[in-house]
């Protein structure tokens, strides 16, 4: 396993992290299931876990802090989000930060975090964002409050889905140590201007949905469906997975021998030096170790590379 520094916060992550989104709130995760990848996970070297209140109404946050709980010499850096006041995702850009996230919600959801932990938050995020918040004082003034009474140690953004240039604003007041955005073979355009804004100030880069939701994992068909209950229900509804699929399938023609779509999908961003690190949902014993693996593999041929950018698919 690879490690790679988390932007200014002094952290070192494992450059292929854990997430827990389908722990807490996709349809067929059971506790005893996503406990035993957990700890497989951090057996093997993973020890960055991103987690959200929201997924599961603190399941998720329980679930990594109970098996840390387990592992008190190693060095794991736990994640989660503060979920917006009104619980509307993705942000409307006529909410006001206060409407949003009041300090008395943040403060309230941060320790919720902290007590499912059992300890502190490495990085807490707000699970959404407007750049028209970024030089509001509420929000600046309840992190550093935060990080006075030691609840926290870094602070950063979930940027909202295909709008990675709303948070540069926030990056250049120097008191967002992260960001976490949307980042895989289709969605490139965070390496427009976002990363290079990272890279200035010396912002973390968290890559998540590195498989698209689940599309780059190489297995729907036009027949998939899943449960209403299932956010993937509403993301591959019947036009998105139309779209999405044949160009799954031209992927598919540029696999080198051996080597599965996942891996392709992973080592394209591994192969970018602004991402600190990945976040992939792991339920499954099978998923940690080929996932894991793949760090090690580390970067993709300049040649598979320049072809793979190709695929940029920019979507509103």
């Amino acid at each position: 396993m690879k490690y790679r520094a988390l932007g200014k916060t002094g952290m070192q992550v494992s450059d292929i992290g854990h997430g827990l989104w389908g722990m807490g709130s996709w349809s067929g995760s059971k506790d005893d299931d996503s406990k035993a990848a957990l700890r497989r996970s951090i057996a093997g070297g993973c020890s960055f876990y991103d987690s959200a209140f929201v997924y599961g109404d603190g399941r998720s946050d329980q679930l990594i802090g109970d098996v840390a709980g387990e592992f008190p010499e190693k060095p794991l850096v736990l994640a989660s989000k503060i979920p917006p006041a009104n619980f509307k995702w993705p942000s409307d850009p006529k909410s006001s930060l206060h409407e949003i996230f009041p300090r008395a919600h943040v403060l309230a959801y941060a320790q919720k975090i902290k007590t499912a932990f059992g300890r502190r938050i490495d990085l807490l995020q707000f699970h959404i964002w407007e750049d028209a918040w970024a030089h509001e004082a509420e929000w600046q003034d309840t992190v550093a409050e935060l990080k006075d009474t030691g609840i926290i140690h870094g602070f950063g953004l979930s940027l909202n889905r295909w709008q990675p240039n709303n948070g540069i604003a926030a990056i250049e007041t120097g008191h967002v140590e992260s960001v976490q955005v949307i980042y895989n073979i289709f969605d490139q355009a965070p390496e427009d201007e976002l990363f290079p804004a990272c890279r200035k100030h010396n912002v973390g880069v968290i890559a998540r949905v590195p498989l698209d939701e689940g599309s780059l994992g190489g297995k729907l068909t036009p027949e998939t469906r899943f449960p209403e209950t299932d956010w993937r229900a509403r993301y591959f509804n019947a036009e998105n997975l139309a779209k999405t699929l044949p160009r799954v399938q031209a992927l598919k023609t540029l696999l080198p021998d051996g080597m599965s779509l996942p891996e392709l999908a992973l080592r394209f961003i591994l192969s970018e030096p602004n991402v600190s690190t990945l976040i992939v949902g792991m339920r499954k014993a099978e998923h940690v170790d080929a996932n894991l693996s793949y760090s090690d593999k580390g970067k993709l041929p300049p040649a598979l590379l320049n072809a793979l950018r190709e695929h940029r698919w920019d979507r509103p």
